[in-house]
């Protein structure tokens, strides 16, 4: 099967050697995606937009690779505070409410970058 690898052009690709998403036959791996765009992150200290940036950038690569949100059929999200598990649920729920994935909600340490909250990880199957 053919493999096809999206970037998304983040520095953080090369440095670390993986792509935004990797498409093998009908299925489609969004790696951790967070709120940056162009180093720059967006919706800081406020992990509702975060998470909102982060399911339209995770839109956008599954759109590059065939796909749309109603494809996915797993999320996980990983959050550095679970406080806020209800803003950022909200948010998911007003991309995925009719498409339901199955989803995990994990509290972490940390994440790249102190100013990130959240970040998502998607599964797609075509």
């Amino acid at each position: 099967m053919k493999k096809q690898l999206v970037s998304s052009g983040a520095k953080w690709e090369d440095m670390f050697g993986y792509s935004r998403a990797v498409k093998i036959g009908n299925l489609i791996e969004v790696s951790g995606t967070a709120s940056v765009d162009g180093g720059k992150i967006i919706g800081l200290n406020d992990v509702y937009a975060q998470t909102k940036f982060i399911i339209k950038k995770i839109e956008k690569a599954l759109k590059e690779a065939g796909a749309t949100l109603n494809d996915v059929i797993r999320t996980r999200i990983y959050v550095t505070d679970i406080r806020h598990q209800n803003e950022v649920g909200k948010a998911h729920a007003e991309f995925f409410g009719e498409i339901k994935p199955a989803t995990s909600m994990i509290e972490v340490k940390a994440l790249v970058l102190p100013e990130l909250l959240v970040e998502i990880e998607a599964t797609a199957f075509l």
